[in-house]
């Protein structure tokens, strides 16, 4: 499936080590996985598994202590942590399961901040706010823009949170247990959303415990103990080679992406 679409997320042989000596802990034990433009996946497994520092690597607030990550054509594995930041506001857009809005501004100034954090194409101020509001529409939120969180349910905050995210058009959007916080009424409406998005084409990668989240994914990869141990699509699950199996040819060739707006 999507065979044809640029590859936004390719790791070759990702591993990531905390401490040393008796206190190594292994997160990650080599990690080999592609996903294509307009891939909804989830990443599923248990506490302790490394699916928390797979999502930090990915979303460029971590770095992997050994192996290779492409994010939408771009080596970023050795970036420094001011680069890394760079590339994740252009590329990445993030929802977490507490929203993380800032409660003294309203909607439509939370969805405005990645804008002004922008540090090149910055938008005239008329013209971001224009952009923001488009944003909030996009969620079904333009009735709420001057809201603050507080007056705002737990799934419209998460839907701003959503706008935030969308609002610099990222290669990528990341989130991390998205209806973690919700009742199931509200759960529901962010994954429809989730799947809107995805079939505007918008590539979705989510972390999530629950199988019923996962269920809405196309795609469930299945982390255990720091290795990759399944990949399941459409009901049907294929074990993963051994990390050092795959073909370790550099993507650095893999065309840059453009999103316009």
């Amino acid at each position: 499936m999507m065979e044809n679409e640029p590859i936004i997320i390719r790791t070759e042989n990702l591993k990531k080590v905390y401490g040393s000596g008796e206190a190594q802990v292994i997160a990650l034990a080599g990690i080999n996985l592609t996903i294509r433009q307009g891939e909804l996946v989830a990443i599923m497994g248990p506490s302790g598994s490394g699916k928390s520092t797979l999502l930090n690597i990915l979303a460029c607030l971590d770095r992997p202590s050994e192996g290779s990550y492409y994010l939408d054509g771009i080596d970023v594995s050795q970036y420094q942590r001011r680069d890394l930041a760079l590339i994740r506001g252009r590329k990445i857009g993030m929802v977490f399961q507490s929203y993380n809005l800032l409660p003294r501004l309203t909607a439509l100034e939370n969805v405005l901040l990645p804008i002004f954090y922008r540090r090149e194409q910055r938008l005239p101020a008329e013209a971001a706010r224009q952009h923001a509001l488009a944003a909030l529409e996009s969620v079904g939120l333009s009735d709420r823009a001057h809201h603050y969180p507080n007056q705002l349910s737990g799934g419209q905050q998460q839907r701003v949170a959503i706008a935030r995210a969308l609002v610099n058009d990222p290669a990528l959007i990341l989130a991390d247990e998205p209806t973690g916080n919700l009742d199931s009424h509200s759960s529901q409406e962010i994954l429809d959303l989730l799947q809107r998005l995805h079939a505007q084409g918008r590539t979705i990668v989510l972390v999530t415990h629950d199988p019923e989240v996962a269920a809405h994914t196309e795609r469930i990869l299945l982390i255990r103990d720091g290795h990759l141990i399944s990949d399941q699509s459409n009901g049907r699950t294929r074990s993963m080679p051994p990390s050092n199996s795959l073909s370790s040819s550099p993507a650095s060739t893999t065309p840059e992406v453009h999103h316009d707006h």
